[in-house]
């Protein structure tokens, strides 16, 4: 598990707003889980500065998740190769 980042601000009840480590940016539609390595969503925006990037994260419900709290993924970040 790779610290995807802070969750900063929830907007709504599906939303959740992350700041991200620009050396480490999650990948694009990569399964997000709490510390207790229960899923909560999945990454469906990267946006903000290049120094500073955040992510955006689509609950699969009602999150329960509060600003200040840490959210992990798995895998190592990078593309892999379709194998089709």
């Amino acid at each position: 598990m790779k610290l995807l980042g802070t969750i900063v601000k929830t907007c709504g009840s599906r939303l959740l707003i992350v700041r991200c480590d620009a050396a480490r940016l999650p990948r694009l539609y990569g399964d997000a889980f709490s510390r207790r390595l229960r899923p909560v969503g999945k990454v469906v925006d990267i946006f903000g500065n290049v120094a500073s990037p955040y992510a955006a994260i689509f609950c699969r419900g009602d999150h329960g998740q509060a600003a200040g709290e840490k959210l992990y993924t798995k895998g190592d970040g990078k593309w892999q190769k379709s194998k089709n």
